[in-house]
C-alpha cells in the first residue's frame, strides 16, 4: 500500500484531478493520502471533496488524513511513498500582486510572471526555502520517497531542491503533453492530422522545450505547419481587431525564426525573450495580440468562480471523476508496478543535453518503472534552440545560487541577464527594482547578504 502525501492540498480542484486518478488506479485506490496545507478552510473543503470522491468511485479504499500547519509536516510526510507538491507562497494577494505592480513602476510590464522574469525571479526566492524544508523533513522522514513537483517556476524550483538536498524528485509541466494538439490546433489542421495520431519528440527546458520532431503516418509535417503558419501570420498580424488574430502568435513567430515551435504558450513565451513586450516598440504588443497583466486578471476570475461554484465540487454527494491526463498517477503505478511509461520530466541535466550547462534542469523524455524516473539522453539541441534555452539558464542558476547563498548580489545579476527585464532597463534601475521588491516581500523572503 502506498503512501501519497499532497503539499498545497488547498489546491482543491488540481488535488481532485491528482488524487482522484490515483482512486481510479487499481495499484493505488487502497493508498493513504495525506492532505497538508496551511489554510484549515480550504484544507477542510478538499478533504470533504475527497471522501465523496473515495465514496463514490468503485473499488476505491483510501484512507484520508488530514494535517495543518508546520507543526504537523513532518507527520504528513512520515512513510511517504510520493510526495506531490502544488503549493503557492505569497498568493494572490500579496505577493502576485507585487510581483506585478512594483515593476510597472518602473515600465517593466509582464504578462504570466510565473516561471522567468523579475517575477519569477521573486516566486523562486519566496518559494525555494519553503520547499528546501519539506525537502529536509523527507530526508528525515520518507527518504525513498518520490517529490513530484508542479510548483512554477518549475526550472528553478526543481533544479533548486536537487541541488540543495537528497531526495528523489521530477518535475511535472502540462505542456509537453498538448503541445502537438496547440500547433495544429492553431492552424486549423487537427482534423487532418489528429494530434494523438502524430508523433512527437520534445526537449529543452520547461516552458521552452522544443517540438524538435512532429511526424504523421511517418510523415514530417514542420514543411506544410511552417508554409501554413507563414501565411496566417500575415494576415493576423495586419488584423486590427484582436478577435481576428489567434492567441499563438508569438509562438508561430518564433517557430519560423527559429526551425522549432515551442512547448508554451505566447503569452509565457513572449516575456522569455526580448523581441515582443518592448517600450520602444509598443505596437508590437496589438500586433501580436499580447495579454499584458494576464495573470492577475486570471488569479481574480479563478477566484471569484471559485466563491460561486465551490459548492458543485465541494459538496456534491454525486461528484464523480474521469481518469485526467496528468502524469502523476501514471507515474506512481509505473514505480508501484514495474510497467514503464514513458513521460517529459524535468530533471538534472547532467549530460542529457551536452550543449546546455549541467546543473541546469533540463525537460527531457524520461523512462519510468520501479527504478524510478530516468531522464533520458538526448544529444545536443540544434544550436539556436540551445542558446535560446541558455539566456534562460542563466536567470535560473543565478536565481537558484541566490536562494541557496542566501546572496543579494545573485538576485541583482539574474535579474541583469534575463533577457526581458535587462531589455527594459539600465543596471542602476534593475538594482533598486530587486532592492524594492524585497522590501515589498518583507517576511515573505528570507534575509540577504
Amino acid at each position: 500500500m502506498a503512501k501519497i502525501t499532497f503539499m498545497g492540498a488547498g489546491s482543491t480542484v488540481f488535488a481532485k484531478n491528482v488524487l482522484g486518478d490515483a482512486m481510479l488506479t487499481e495499484s493505488l485506490n487502497d493508498s493513504e493520502i495525506a492532505l497538508y496545507d496551511v489554510d484549515a478552510i480550504r484544507l477542510r473543503e478538499s478533504k470533504q471533496m475527497l471522501d465523496i470522491l473515495n465514496a463514490n468511485i468503485n473499488n476505491s479504499r483510501a484512507k484520508i488524513t488530514t494535517h495543518l500547519g508546520e507543526k504537523n509536516r513532518r507527520r504528513a510526510l512520515k512513510g511517504a511513498s510520493f510526495v506531490v507538491n502544488a503549493i503557492q507562497v505569497g498568493g494572490y494577494d500579496p505577493c502576485t500582486i507585487i510581483d506585478f505592480e512594483v515593476p510597472k513602476k518602473y515600465g517593466l510590464r509582464q504578462t504570466i510572471a510565473d516561471t522567468l522574469g523579475i517575477g519569477g525571479i521573486f516566486r523562486t526566492l519566496r518559494t525555494l526555502p519553503v520547499m528546501l524544508d519539506f525537502a529536509h523533513d523527507m530526508e528525515a522522514v520518507c527518504p525513498d520517497a518520490w517529490l513530484l513537483n508542479y510548483t512554477n517556476p518549475m526550472a528553478m524550483l526543481t533544479g533548486g531542491v536537487l541541488r540543495g538536498s537528497s531526495v528523489k524528485m521530477v518535475g511535472l509541466c502540462h505542456s509537453v503533453q498538448v503541445v502537438s494538439n496547440a500547433l495544429l490546433s492553431s492552424l486549423g489542421l487537427t482534423e487532418k492530422y489528429p494530434p494523438h495520431e502524430c508523433f512527437k519528440y520534445v526537449a529543452g527546458i520547461n516552458h521552452m522545450g522544443w517540438l524538435l520532431k512532429l511526424t504523421h503516418n511517418g510523415k514530417d509535417l514542420y514543411p506544410e505547419v511552417k508554409k501554413l503558419a507563414a501565411a496566417k501570420l500575415k494576415q493576423w498580424r495586419k488584423a486590427k481587431d484582436p478577435a481576428d488574430k489567434s492567441s499563438d502568435m508569438v509562438r508561430l513567430q518564433m517557430m519560423l525564426e527559429t526551425g522549432y515551435y515551442i512547448t508554451e504558450s505566447s503569452e509565457h513565451f513572449s516575456e522569455y525573450v526580448p523581441h515582443f513586450i518592448k517600450s520602444t516598440a509598443p505596437e508590437l504588443i496589438a500586433e501580436y495580440n499580447i495579454p499584458l497583466d494576464e495573470y492577475p486578471r486570471r488569479c481574480i476570475n479563478q477566484i471569484n468562480h471559485w466563491n460561486k461554484r465551490s459548492k458543485e465540487i465541494i459538496a456534491n454527494p454525486k461528484l464523480e471523476h474521469t481518469r485526467t491526463h496528468e502524469y502523476c498517477s501514471y507515474i506512481m503505478e509505473a514505480i508501484q508496478t514495474n510497467k514503464p511509461i514513458q513521460i517529459g520530466g524535468n530533471v538534472l541535466n547532467n549530460g542529457l543535453i551536452p550543449n546546455l550547462p549541467p546543473k541546469a534542469c533540463v525537460e527531457v523524455p524520461c523512462l519510468v518503472d520501479s527504478n524510478g524516473v530516468q531522464g533520458c539522453y538526448v544529444g545536443d539541441l540544434p544550436e539556436v534552440c540551445a542558446a535560446y534555452n541558455r539566456t534562460n539558464i542563466n536567470v535560473q542558476m543565478l536565481t537558484i545560487d541566490a536562494a541557496l547563498e542566501l546572496r543579494k548580489d545573485r538576485i541583482y545579476q539574474a535579474a541583469m541577464l534575463d533577457p526581458h527585464t535587462a531589455a527594459e532597463l539600465t543596471i542602476d534601475q534593475i538594482r533598486n527594482l530587486c532592492d524594492d521588491l524585497i522590501e515589498a516581500h518583507g517576511d515573505w523572503l528570507p534575509t540577504y547578504r
